[in-house]
């Protein structure tokens, strides 16, 4: 949870908490705003010019040293590792000086995630029908947190601070095995060579912070290198922004919050910049295409559907409640069975990341389209049910505490 907490935040500590639901939740919107515009674009304009545009090539760089990728993969391969280095920092400050830190506290959440993994993964499994198509089994893993908060922002202060807080707790855990499945199962070969010059790189990060480099500035030029050789190795390139990230200090050097200055400046870039144009570029689809005319596609989306809207519900809510009944963790303050069932279904809004994971997942442009047709599908009837299920809530006083306002 990309919370704040800065020296001059100390009469209300949940302060930093709305404005992280704020800016989560206004991403949310901004990034429904660009996948409309992009099937609005292919379904009435025709795909032809969104496809050109996408698949214009630009290259980077002199002669050799270039590098060469057209503008879709220039937003997943370079402007996405943005998103990721800024979800890790997320997940660094969790683990360190978060709720992950309790092993008790974070007991309950781990569990529903690892239930909201698990159960969507076997599911798609069980429906793909093997071969192929069952190389997607990555995609209804995700959750999108941006996008289930700003339904969440829709019911306003009728969801309880708990219910918002178990729904992004949930999210951080399910982006680090959103991360371990893109780093070990979609990584095709490996150049061992560039691999260790991205992991020399790393080692400079250390070795500068050792020897007292102050700013993010300072960084950079490492960083594109690390970058560069982790593109170049076959591990995607997102992967940089993760491992930098989780080189990035937790605790004040020398007075300076510097993991909570790098989130203030950068998740605005995230949600605002990066993810309108990831959805921008990834989410056109033609629905009159040959998406759901194949058998393998339907099969595809099918499996989606089902996964991230039966799979996920079923998981969560399935390993909250064993969890709960065990007495192995418990429930957020303003959490009850009915939040538990509402933050299951939103969770299977699993868009940004299980876009981000279809391309990785398939190579056949028609898998790659029904994947996304079945992404769309389930994301809108996740919210829909979730929505559905959390709006006859009665009012929750914020108390000043984090509400949506």
């Amino acid at each position: 949870m990309r919370f704040r907490r800065t020296a001059a935040i100390v009469k209300r500590p949940l302060d930093p908490v709305a404005e992280f639901l704020r800016t989560e939740a206004g991403g949310g919107f901004a990034l429904l705003g660009a996948a409309i515009v992009a099937l609005l674009w292919v379904n009435i304009g025709g795909s032809g010019g969104y496809e050109s545009l996408w698949t214009t090539d630009l290259s980077l760089g002199v002669g050799d040293a270039a590098i060469s990728q057209d503008l879709r993969h220039w937003v997943n391969d370079g402007l996405m590792v943005l998103f990721f280095f800024v979800i890790s920092l997320e997940i660094k400050r969790e683990l360190v000086t978060g709720d992950l830190r309790e092993p008790r506290a974070a007991a309950l959440p781990v569990i529903a995630a690892i239930g909201g993994v698990a159960v969507p993964a076997l599911l798609f499994l069980a429906l793909s029908g093997g071969g192929p198509a069952s190389d997607g089994w990555g995609i209804p893993m995700a959750t999108d947190a941006a996008f289930a908060i700003a339904a969440l922002a829709i019911l306003g202060d009728r969801v309880a601070i708990g219910v918002k807080l178990f729904l992004v707790t949930i999210a951080v855990v399910d982006d680090v095995i959103a991360i371990g499945v893109i780093a070990i199962a979609y990584t095709k070969e490996l150049e061992i060579g560039w691999l260790a010059l991205a992991f020399a790189g790393l080692l400079g990060v250390v070795a500068m912070r050792r020897l007292g480099a102050k700013g993010p500035a300072a960084f950079v030029p490492l960083a594109i290198f690390i970058w560069i050789a982790t593109l170049e190795s076959g591990v995607h390139a997102t992967i940089a922004g993760v491992a930098l990230a989780l080189l990035t200090p937790a605790r004040p050097v020398n007075g300076r919050p510097v993991l909570e200055q790098l989130e203030d400046r950068l998740h605005p870039v995230s949600s605002f910049v990066v993810l309108p144009l990831f959805a921008l570029a990834n989410a056109g689809v033609a629905f009159g295409g040959d998406a759901l005319s194949d058998d393998d596609g339907k099969r595809v989306a099918l499996a989606i559907v089902v996964a991230l809207v039966a799979g996920k519900l079923l998981g969560i809510a399935g390993a909250t409640v064993a969890a709960v009944r065990l007495r192995i963790g418990d429930l957020p303050e303003g959490v009850g069975l009915r939040s538990v069932i509402g933050v299951a279904a939103l969770a299977g809004i699993g868009f940004t990341v299980s876009l981000f994971i279809a391309p990785l997942a398939y190579s056949d442009p028609v898998l790659i389209d029904s994947a996304k047709v079945g992404i769309l599908a389930a994301s809108l009837t996740s919210a829909a049910i979730g929505i559905a299920v959390l709006a006859p809530g009665g009012r929750h006083p914020s108390r000043g505490r984090g509400d949506l306002e």
